[in-house]
């Protein structure tokens, strides 16, 4: 007797539901745009351009979501943004 492959029991089993949260940094009139590039590279492993993008959003938006995933991870990287001298939250 031959057993057929369950690919759906096997996605179920291997389904795993994760909450992503946010991680958002505010604009202040303290910080200089090449400390914020330095530190989104430093801390979310931003490239160079992706940085500059969320900085100058933070710029003229007031706030950006600069990385998202799970709980840990995000205020991991809040605490070190806020460590540099960023405004930075997790959100859900």
């Amino acid at each position: 007797m031959s057993t057929l492959y369950d690919f759906e029991t096997e996605l179920e089993l291997a389904t795993v539901e994760v909450s992503l949260y946010k991680l958002v940094v505010f604009n202040d009139d303290v910080n200089t745009f090449d400390h914020v590039i330095a530190t989104l590279c430093h801390v979310c492993g931003h490239s160079p351009e992706q940085a500059e993008q969320c900085a100058y959003i933070v710029h003229y938006k007031g706030k950006c979501t600069v990385k998202n995933g799970e709980w840990e991870k995000m205020a991991i990287m809040r605490n070190q943004l806020c460590d540099a001298g960023l405004s930075a939250e997790v959100t859900d």
